[in-house]
């Protein structure tokens, strides 16, 4: 039996951790639900203060209601979320945190007007392995731009 190399484990979950967060953003903009909450731990948070302006709103506890939360407030949205530049570490077998500097585009389904915006930021997260897959635990996202869309 050969023993793995550890720089190559390393770089296959690292890839795992890129691969999360892809599936985080597809599922989230394809309004796939029920696939977007696999990709958090049952108890993860998520934190959007910084979104939504302050305030305990935008702090959410756990995989239904985050799942709920999003997809209420983009119901009537579409999205394009990109993620780049990821700054990931193992902690531990079970364990990594990573940011990742992230763009998203935001347009509602508003009659007669363009609303939305096109904003800049990052999100800070940990995540932990579950069942031999990595899950999402905790989220913040912060803001560096948010630009209104207009005509």
């Amino acid at each position: 039996m050969t023993r793995a190399d550890p720089e190559l484990s390393r770089l296959v979950e690292l890839e795992a951790l890129r691969q999360l967060k892809a599936r985080y953003f597809r599922h989230l903009d394809t309004k796939e639900w029920e696939a977007y909450g696999e990709v958090f731990t049952e108890d993860a948070e998520m934190d959007v203060r910084d979104d939504v302006g302050g305030g305990d709103a935008g702090r959410i506890q756990g995989r239904a209601a985050i799942v709920a939360g999003v997809s209420t407030s983009l119901a009537n949205a579409r999205s394009v979320h990109h993620g780049h530049m990821a700054e990931l570490e193992l902690l531990s077998d079970t364990e990594a945190r990573g940011i990742w500097a992230m763009e998203d585009y935001v347009e509602w389904d508003t009659p007669g007007e363009r609303a939305g915006f096109r904003g800049y930021g990052h999100y800070h997260e940990t995540y932990r392995k579950e069942g031999g897959r990595w899950r999402i635990a905790s989220m913040r996202l912060t803001r560096l731009r948010r630009d209104p869309l207009g005509d």
